[in-house]
């Protein structure tokens, strides 16, 4: 039988041993969890207790509950440690700290899309903030910066490892001076420029993109003609991305940016005071530049999308849907009934709305 499309192949059957030796390892779990619970319950926050801990989160990272023991461990002994949120240094909690972001290394090399690791690490890091001195908790959220930096250059596409890149970023900015974070936000807009050239198909670098546009225009207190450069930028780097229309992420950038032609949401958008006149005129030449691309991509159901999506933005601009624009729309709805059979309904529901 097959399943997805994937063919199902009838698993090997397993010897005596190889049965024996995974029963042994089941077994040796379930021991090693009863141990750890035992401890828990009975509060025996030992270094013993972190090292138990440690082998159960080796073999199960997705073992929720145990990074819940793993905190109440930690905590203890941060306190043994001392709190030093003043101008001295508490060594004895740094290093506490520093180990156990060591600790996580594997597991994140092992599990990058494990939820609980990465939760942990930014607690650990959190924990910095509150017990180390400015200088110090600064530092390891520095270092923290690299390290995604160095994971991104290996798994670009990790969309955990940008949303905790993110989170990095906007923790190193409360931590630095304005003038610091405005500085990152602009290094930050490059980086994913530069990620995106490395890979067009990087939906997490074009994402990460939308976010930092608003928020670079308004650190920089951006005029209506700064801001409609920017835009003119954006759609400048569209165009060139859309080289493969066949790539879904580029397409989703581009009905992002369509996002500030829409009377419902401009005002939202990195370009909210365009008149009337000037989004109708960007909004006719995206359509001219898009059926561009339809020689040689006829089979392309993206670009018959962002056409729809173009002239009925148009429609919302102007007021109304001329004839000519609702005969278009009908003649690529034709083209999309047969490119995407699976969604015709959707298809066939929006004829009837126009």
């Amino acid at each position: 039988m097959a399943s997805h499309g994937v063919r199902r192949f009838k698993p090997v059957e397993k010897t005596p041993e190889e049965r024996q030796q995974e029963l042994q390892k089941i077994e040796d779990y379930k021991s090693l969890e009863q141990e750890v619970s035992g401890k828990m319950a009975a509060q025996n926050y030992t270094a013993d207790t972190l090292k138990k801990i440690s082998e159960l989160l080796n073999r199960n990272p997705e073992y929720y509950t145990i990074w819940n023991h793993r905190r109440q461990v930690m905590r203890h002994h941060f306190s043994e440690a001392g709190d030093s949120a003043d101008e001295t240094t508490s060594q004895p909690a740094l290093q506490l700290i520093k180990n156990d972001l060591m600790f996580l290394i594997p597991l994140l090399r092992s599990f990058p899309k494990c939820y609980w690791i990465w939760n942990y690490r930014l607690w650990l890091l959190d924990e910095a903030r509150r017990l180390l001195a400015l200088p110090e908790a600064r530092k390891l959220w520095q270092e923290e910066f690299f390290l995604v930096g160095k994971m991104l250059t290996l798994d670009s596409r990790n969309f955990h490892g940008w949303g905790y890149r993110r989170l990095v970023v906007e923790t190193l900015k409360q931590l630095g001076t304005p003038e610091e974070a405005m500085g990152m936000t602009q290094k930050e807009f490059e980086y994913a420029k530069k990620m995106i050239g490395a890979n067009l198909s990087n939906f997490s670098a074009w994402h990460y993109r939308t976010k930092l546009i608003q928020r670079l225009l308004d650190e920089q207190r951006a005029t209506d003609d700064e801001r409609k450069t920017m835009l003119d930028e954006e759609l400048s780097l569209i165009h060139q991305a859309l080289i493969d229309p066949y790539d879904q992420s580029v397409w989703f950038y581009h009905q992002n940016l369509l996002s500030v032609f829409d009377p419902d949401t401009a005002d939202r958008t990195m370009a909210p005071n365009l008149t009337s006149a000037e989004r109708l005129a960007y909004l006719r030449q995206e359509i001219e530049n898009i059926q561009e691309i339809i020689d040689g991509a006829e089979d392309c159901k993206y670009i018959y999308q962002a056409l729809i999506e173009c002239t009925v933005l148009v429609s919302k601009v102007a007021g109304s849907l001329s004839s000519e624009d609702r005969d278009q729309i009908l003649s690529w709805l034709s083209e999309l009934k047969q490119l995407d059979p699976l969604r015709q309904r959707r298809w066939l529901d929006f004829e009837q709305t126009l």
